[in-house]
């Protein structure tokens, strides 16, 4: 095995492993709408205006979101995905 095959193999290895771990973290978050700061977003914003965390513009955007506990996120006068994309069509 060459050292391109030996990488590529190492780099699948590790992104497989990535993939399986990830779902147990997500299980024990919600995505919360409407409660980042400017640049404190987790991920892309709902509208596609950006696809990076920490490339919000506005606080407390509809659009913009980021992980919280699972089930704190109402607490915080945050809003689910659903919500979200509701309040950003009307």
């Amino acid at each position: 095995m060459n050292q391109r095959a030996m990488i590529a193999a190492a780099a699948a290895s590790l992104m497989s492993l990535a993939m399986v771990s990830m779902p147990a973290a997500a299980q024990s978050k919600d995505k919360c709408f409407g409660i980042a700061k400017a640049g404190q977003n987790d991920c892309a914003s709902i509208s596609g205006v950006h696809s990076c965390a920490g490339q919000s513009k506005v606080d407390m955007d509809k659009g913009e979101w980021k992980y919280v506990a699972k089930g704190t996120c109402k607490d915080m006068g945050g809003l689910s995905m659903d919500e979200a994309k509701m309040m950003k069509k009307g």
